[in-house]
This record gives structure tokens, C-alpha cells and sequence, in this order.
């Protein structure tokens, strides 16, 4: 490893002591990461006195008996360095394990929870049979957990929104997608092909809160210069539509379930917003500070080749358009 205490010293960190930096940074406690580390609590403690010695003495961490510990900011500077650099000893070991002839090695997705159901199966299905050598992950989860687990080195990749992303995320945009109204079988406006949302100012709104999904809704409301009447609200984009399919309500989405039906099997009717609204871009998103690995960048590109670009009133999944791939 670099000498990175100067040449009067010889002093030299070693991959070992990055990785007990980035596992406390990760647990936010020592004994925590000794616990997934599989070593001692001492030895995590003794590795990083030695790596603030071998990085010129600067602490990187404020210890705090009972309260974990504290990252200054060098240690914060120095935790970021540290996981491109793990990450590229990692990346030259595969390499040449593999002799350039699959990809293997570790991979973590990440997909936003109203997405997932759609997208990850058959995302997931394509990846493992085209590299059947990579051990892929998966969670599905908030936008706001997505994203802290990108930038904490977490995850490699995210299928999320392009809304309210970190400008530490870099971004490719995969395709987009238009908001709609869903309505219950024998609605007022069930026979009309659009509906504006004042046409809907007095009727109960099933409010999917769930970050940004919820910000978004109520940014079109506002656009339309509509307060809606919240009856119900829930952080479940399924029970939201089984609501919506009892009668108790409309709600306003942006993915489309291959089935116009709940899981009870009850109807339900999507409707086009009128004027037209701004479509929302779906992305895959990393950490900007940590180039994609080959793997995660075949992931990337097998995404921007398998989803295809939905025409309003389609589910994301089953339109046949040209596929997207610029960044966005």
C-alpha cells in the first residue's frame, strides 16, 4: 500500500485497516463491526490507531463510551477514500481470478418499493442468466434508505425515481413514465378517457405517503390549484389500490400493475390526468464517488436494454418501444 506517512517514517496502512474504517463508519459502533468483521473489538481499535498513525496522525473518529463513535471530518474524507480503494483491490482480484472470462463477484440492487414488483423480477431473471457467476442482492426499500445505502457503500445500484436525488448519485435514465388517477368500477367519471384533478376536489383521496411519491402527488394537486380531501393514508402501494377498488376513494400513481386489478381481484379503472402532467423519469442510480464495477455496469446496461419506454395508459413492462440508455 502507498506510504502515506511521509518518507521519513515508512509508515504503511494496509487493505485490512481501510476495511475496519469503512465497517465502524458503516455500524457506527466498534464492537458492532467487530461483530461483523469476525474479530475482537480490540483488534478493530488497535487497527485504526495505527491507520490515523499511518495517515499522519489525524483523528479520524471520535470514540464516545456508550455513544459510538463519530467520524471527523477527515475520517469522513478519509472513510470515502477508502472505499474506492477496497473497491478497486476487490475488482483486481476478481479480475484476475476470472482470467476475463465471466463476471463474478459480489452485486447489490437496490429498487424503490412501488417499483420493485414490476421491474426487479425480470430485471433479476435476465441478469442471473446472462451472468450466472455473480452473486447478486437484492432489497427493495424508501427512496431515502436507497440512498443512504448507496452513499455508504451499502449497495452499487438502485432502480429509484429522478426525484429528490443526491447530487452525490450519478444517474442513468432508463426510461419515463406519466401519472394517472385511479378510479373505482362505476365511478362519475369512469367514461371519460382523461380526468382533471379539480374535476376530483370533493371526492376522498387514498394518499400513497410514501416518500417521493407523496411529494409528487401533492405537487400535481398544487399545480392544478386543487386541495384534495385525504381520507385515507397508506404506505402500501397495493393496499392503496385495493382501497381505491372497495369504493373508498381514487389515488393518483405513477406504476402501472401489468392487471388493472387489486389483489382481491376487484376492477379498477386508470385514467389519463388531464391537461397532460410532466412525466417522472425512472433511473438507476450509484454513488458518484465509486465508479460501477463491470458488474454493475452490465446490470446497468442489460436495464437500459430490457425496459422499454411506456406509452401512456401501458404498463412499464409491456410496451414494445425502442429501449433507453442515456444519461440523464
Amino acid at each position: 500500500m502507498p506510504d502515506a506517512a511521509g518518507p521519513t517514517t515508512g509508515t504503511r496502512f494496509t487493505l485490512r485497516q481501510l476495511e475496519y474504517l469503512i465497517g465502524v463508519a458503516n455500524a457506527g459502533t466498534i464492537s458492532a463491526a467487530a461483530a461483523t468483521l469476525h474479530v475482537s473489538p480490540t483488534a478493530v481499535a488497535s487497527a485504526l490507531d495505527e491507520l490515523e498513525r499511518a495517515l499522519g496522525g489525524a483523528p479520524l473518529l471520535v470514540r464516545r463510551r456508550a455513544r459510538g463513535v463519530t467520524l471527523t471530518p477527515s475520517g469522513r474524507d478519509a472513510v470515502q477514500r477508502a472505499r474506492r480503494v477496497v473497491a478497486e483491490a476487490q475488482e483486481l482480484a476478481l479480475a484476475y481470478r476470472s482470467e476475463g472470462a465471466e463476471l463474478r463477484g459480489p452485486l447489490a440492487l437496490g429498487c424503490y418499493t412501488t417499483l420493485a414488483p414490476a421491474l426487479g423480477p425480470p430485471l433479476l431473471q435476465a441478469f442471473t442468466e446472462a451472468h450466472p457467476l455473480v452473486e447478486l442482492s437484492f432489497v427493495a426499500g424508501s427512496q431515502r434508505d436507497l440512498q443512504a445505502a448507496l452513499l455508504a457503500g451499502r449497495l452499487d445500484l438502485a432502480l429509484v425515481y429522478a426525484m429528490d436525488l443526491s447530487d452525490r448519485l450519478a444517474q442513468r435514465r432508463l426510461f419515463e413514465a406519466a401519472p394517472y388517477v385511479l378510479l373505482p368500477p362505476g365511478h362519475r367519471l369512469a367514461d371519460r378517457p382523461t380526468v382533471e384533478l379539480r374535476d376530483l376536489a370533493q371526492d376522498p383521496l387514498v394518499f400513497l405517503d410514501v416518500h417521493p411519491s407523496g411529494e409528487h402527488t401533492m405537487a400535481l394537486f398544487e399545480t392544478a390549484g386543487v386541495t384534495p380531501r385525504i381520507r385515507y393514508r397508506t404506505p402500501d402501494f397495493e393496499l392503496t389500490r385495493s382501497l381505491v377498488g372497495r369504493g373508498l376513494g381514487y389515488a393518483v400513481l405513477v406504476q402501472r400493475p401489468s392487471r388493472a386489478v387489486t389483489y382481491e381481484g376487484l376492477a379498477v379503472l386508470e385514467r389519463e390526468i388531464g391537461p397532460a402532467t410532466r412525466r417522472v423519469g425512472v433511473v438507476m442510480a450509484w454513488a458518484d464517488a465509486t465508479p460501477p464495477s463491470p458488474r454493475a455496469q452490465a446490470f446497468v446496461d442489460l436495464a437500459a436494454e430490457t425496459l422499454r419506454r411506456p406509452a401512456p395508459g401501458e404498463a412499464l413492462t409491456r410496451t414494445a418501444a425502442a429501449p433507453r440508455g442515456r444519461d440523464g
